[in-house]
């Protein structure tokens, strides 16, 4: 290991790497258990694409290791498609986000690759869009999505629009890793760069108008408070909320400058109830109905309504996802346009209740892994269904398909004309939610992180899901598991009957217990951050409104004991 690591050092002090690199490479052997974390491996595709630390090294975001994986992507590229190539390419809020994308229009031009190149930054949605919209081969957004300031990112996007799935992603990372850093062209062909903005803001804020937009006569009483936690979103949510005829937008004045060290916040992620603390405390101060923030590539929303006590809370990703699938299906249902043909997709860790609605309406309920790229790949591999909406717990949500990923862009709008419509007639968000736990069951979820950093953490992470793996716990709590399900074995055990069944999702490294009063625990490492991630879930049944806040309590208690024991 050590003289595998050196070599990979020495080949850094070296050109085509540049003095700067060399300068920061000697200032880091200071630190050898930082030098060995920027180098002991190279940078993967995960869930959210290629992510990491801004930085030297092969296990860092640079220059160098976005040159070799465009200069990879260019080559399989040009053995993949005939003619003229295109790709698209937009960058968000993050640091050296404008510059790393400059870098990446230079290798594609320079191997004979069209560009189109954002002038400032763009959302991941918008960046979908663009590619279906001008008819690109590919795309790529440079972001870490909600990750700490010291993150940036690469997401490859493919002609659909959707992110890489089988089997580009591996044909594209076998060519990446074959591909030699002295091998990089990075001249740029100027010719071929051109720089886009106005004229497709434009076009995709009508097609998420039109998306969006439900029956609704009045939006101009209805008060929002906004929050793009210093990302882009800034550059798109007031705009088509305005257009749509919301007027009393107001904007969190201290989070609306696009700012990569997110000054403001711990974490720009709303999935954090502290990352809205300040949007949440200027809706008290306004009487504002709704609050909504989203992460910094505007990929993942968050949304604030009031509780039983007038109160504003966060609520999580699986409850705004039940009201939204449950009100566009609702809609569908009231225009007579459900005919069997059309289908909800949602993630193995999301909500059962997802999967409940669905058939309660005759609707096809599909299930796939984590990571939106997936319920992307189902709207291409059963294009002969209508596919109506998608969601993930972790705030990523898809109604329609103009755009092929998670998009908080749309949904906010969506989530502003439910809570008009149901303030028209008097109605809580809370109350439609009760409603929904009293029809299909009221399940409540949690998920818990552990970060554990560098080498050593990355193999307690890989001991931890082993040791799951092979001595699963046999309760969860007073209720049997009565099932095992290994993604990355690709086999469902009875554990009562020994029975196993072949699981049809590719392999992944997972694992699902699930018990017999359907509570259930997930574990699987995170895809982009050294993170290992705990998904409960639990379920009661609810017989009334009336009900409600007992058996709330219970189920919170509940999950809480289940945490103590088993992370």
């Amino acid at each position: 290991m050590k003289k595998k690591l050196e070599s990979k050092i020495r080949e850094w002090l070296e050109p085509p790497f540049d003095k700067s690199t060399h300068l920061a490479i000697s200032k880091l052997r200071e630190n050898s258990e930082v030098l060995e974390d920027a180098f002991y491996k190279d940078l993967e595709f995960g869930t959210g694409g290629m992510r990491g630390i801004m930085g030297v090294g092969t296990n860092r975001i640079n220059q160098y290791t976005l040159g070799k994986s465009t200069q990879g992507l260019s080559d399989y590229l040009k053995k993949k498609f005939k003619g003229e190539i295109k790709t698209v390419i937009a960058y968000d809020c993050r640091k050296n986000s404008k510059s790393l994308a400059r870098k990446v229009a230079d290798v594609f031009s320079a191997n004979g690759i069209k560009v189109f190149l954002y002038s400032d930054l763009r959302s991941t949605p918008q960046l979908s869009f663009t590619v279906r919209h001008l008819k690109a081969n590919c795309g790529i957004v440079l972001t870490a999505s909600h990750n700490p300031p010291e993150y940036n990112g690469y997401k490859v996007y493919w002609e659909d629009g959707g992110q890489i799935v089988p089997p580009q992603d591996q044909e594209i990372i076998r060519q990446i890793e074959k591909t030699k850093f002295d091998k990089i062209l990075s001249k740029p062909n100027d010719s071929l760069i051109e720089i886009i903005g106005d004229e497709l803001d434009k076009a995709f804020i009508d097609a998420s108008l039109k998306l969006g937009l439900l029956e609704i006569d009045l939006r101009s009483n209805f008060k929002i408070v906004f929050t793009s936690l210093h990302g882009t979103s800034i550059t798109a949510v007031p705009q088509v909320l305005k257009n749509a005829g919301y007027n009393n937008v107001n904007i969190v004045a201290a989070q609306a400058k696009p700012d990569g060290n997110f000054p403001t916040v711990k974490s720009p992620n709303p999935e954090d109830p502290e990352a809205l603390k300040l949007a949440i405390e200027e809706a008290e101060k306004l009487n504002a109905d709704i609050v909504i923030g989203t992460d910094p590539d505007s990929d993942r929303l968050g949304v604030a309504v009031r509780d039983l006590d007038n109160k504003f809370y966060l609520l999580n990703g699986n409850q705004t996802m039940v009201v939204m699938t449950y009100y566009l299906l609702e809609n569908w249902k009231k225009k007579n346009n459900l005919n069997g043909k059309q289908f909800i997709a949602s993630t193995i860790v999301s909500s059962p209740m997802i999967k409940k609605i669905a058939l309660s309406y005759g609707v096809k309920y599909m299930e796939t892994l984590t990571g939106f790229k997936w319920i992307g790949k189902m709207i291409n591999d059963f294009s002969q269904n209508h596919f109506i909406a998608g969601g993930e717990e972790s705030y990523g949500f898809l109604f329609g398909d103009f755009v092929r990923d998670k998009d908080a862009i749309a949904s906010s709008l969506l989530i502003c004309e439910i809570f008009n419509e149901l303030k028209e007639k008097n109605k809580s968000f809370l109350s439609i939610l009760t409603d929904c736990y009293i029809k299909y069951g009221f399940y409540s979820e949690k998920l818990v992180t552990k970060k554990l950093d560098g080498l050593n953490g990355r193999k307690k992470i890989e001991l931890i899901i082993d040791n799951f793996r092979k001595n699963p716990p046999k309760k969860i709590g007073n209720s049997d598991v009565l099932f095992k399900e290994d993604y990355l074995s690709g086999e469902k055990l009875n554990l009562k009957t020994k029975k196993t069944e072949k699981i049809k999702l590719p392999k992944s490294n997972l694992i699902i217990l699930k018990c017999e009063d359907e509570t259930s625990l997930c574990i699987r490492p995170s895809g982009t951050e050294p993170k290992i991630k705990y998904y409960f879930s639990v379920n009661s049944s609810l017989k009334s409104s009336d009900h409600y806040i007992k058996i709330k309590s219970d189920l919170d208690s509940k999950l809480n004991q289940l945490i103590k024991e088993l992370v």
